[in-house]
């Protein structure tokens, strides 16, 4: 078996069933990952949490990996499906400003990255990549920069010479400094509030220079 294949799943649920007992896998991986730590957790541990015999997980997943990397492409199609109800393009996105537009877009971010943090920090630092799953990623976030383009491109205060640059620097600046505010936060008890405000400074400022001093905190 090589790398990549100790990476994906056996095989997909088709029935009902079969779907429930993969979700059962899935969250008691998570669970234990986040109670236990990458080193500790067991595959065992896992199907006991998860009220499944071992033969059971292994018939859908070869390794702790594998689980690892299928708890990655779940939460970044979570995300994934959040930016695309916000970015709504069929709403009219450009009559709203700019800066109330970038500060939902961001709680967006914050709510998704609290949503267990720890095991966030494992998925994305500690977790095995496949080729596939890097391809995967690599898919989402394309998906991800296509709506904001439009956006961007639609919205009168944007002023960005080079849309593609614009989105990648908000995407992955966005996604730095939200995962490090989680992860590593700011001295001083910075609330999420403030910490949105700077952040909307700091984006607006970017996308729209005329008009970035005047952003609320």
């Amino acid at each position: 078996m090589t790398r990549d294949q100790q990476l994906q799943p056996r095989k997909r649920p088709i029935q009902g069933r079969a779907r429930l007992t993969v979700e059962a896998i899935l969250e008691a991986s998570a669970q234990v990952f986040e109670e236990l730590g990458y080193a500790k957790t067991t595959t065992d541990r896992i199907a006991e949490r998860a009220g499944v015999s071992i033969g059971t997980l292994y018939q859908y997943f070869p390794g702790k990996d594998a689980l690892l990397v299928a708890l990655a492409e779940q939460h970044v199609d979570k995300g994934l499906e959040m930016s695309a109800q916000m970015l709504d393009t069929s709403v009219h996105l450009e009559r709203i400003p700019l800066e109330d537009l970038l500060r939902s877009f961001l709680q967006a971010a914050i709510a998704l990255h609290r949503e267990r943090p720890r095991l966030h920090q494992m998925l994305f630092v500690e977790a095995p990549k496949s080729t596939g799953f890097l391809e995967a990623l690599s898919a989402r976030e394309d998906a991800l920069a296509d709506q904001l383009r439009v956006v961007l491109e639609r919205h009168p205060e944007v002023r960005l010479p080079d849309p593609d640059l614009g989105v990648y620097v908000l995407i992955h600046v966005t996604e730095g400094l939200v995962h490090d505010y989680i992860v590593h936060p700011p001295p001083g008890n910075v609330d999420e509030e403030r910490f949105t405000g700077e952040m909307v400074r700091l984006l607006r400022g970017y996308l729209a220079p005329e008009a970035g001093g005047t952003c609320r905190g």
